[in-house]
């Protein structure tokens, strides 16, 4: 049986293995929570909002996401792939997600802002209309994406193959426009 957490907070906890399975969370806060630990297993949240919380390497199979945001955490190594896909929106803002998977998911219209995102996989994935603002997109894989109308405009380290990945009507900066010319080993001065 799912137990229900409504319209809580829960600040500076650190949970083990298990301390999530079969939970929902509705409008919850999480602050300065460390759910590294965590193997989450039948889990929801809706409308709830992590800031200053530690996930770096939590297995998040299982999970609904469903208007999540996350502030200023740590999420690095996480595999958002394996997330539930029914209505599965998230944020994020000053996080770092560094070796993270998107591979396949569809998340048009996610806010990317001021994160690191080095070496994440965003392979297959529906980027349409997706912010990605003030990131690090070192190492990132863009291949067989779907990036149409997303905004790299203020993004920067980022390599993408427009003949891999669909990138019509995406913007990007001038100064920034060598990250789509790199497999043609030209040298572009003036940037």
């Amino acid at each position: 049986m799912t137990e229900y957490f409504l319209d809580q907070e829960f600040t500076n906890l650190t949970y083990d293995q298990d301390a999530f399975n079969l939970k929902e969370f509705e409008q919850c806060t999480f602050r300065h929570c460390d759910l590294s630990a965590c193997n989450f297993i039948g889990v929801t949240f809706i409308d709830c909002h992590f800031y200053d919380c530690h996930f770096n390497g939590a297995k998040i199979n299982h999970v609904a996401l469903r208007t999540v945001g996350f502030y200023n955490c740590q999420m690095k190594e996480i595999n958002f792939s394996m997330c539930d896909k029914l209505i599965f929106e998230i944020a994020f803002t000053d996080c770092i997600l560094d070796f993270s998977k998107f591979y396949t998911l569809k998340i048009k219209d996610t806010v990317f802002r001021n994160c690191s995102l080095i070496a994440v996989d965003f392979m297959n994935a529906d980027l349409t209309s997706v912010i990605f603002d003030a990131c690090d997109l070192y190492r990132s894989e863009f291949e067989k994406a779907i990036a149409v109308k997303a905004n790299f405009k203020t993004s920067f380290n980022y390599t993408i193959d427009p003949q891999k990945t669909k990138v019509k009507n995406a913007i990007f900066s001038l100064n920034a426009v060598k990250g789509l010319l790199y497999k043609h080993d030209i040298i572009v001065i003036g940037f």
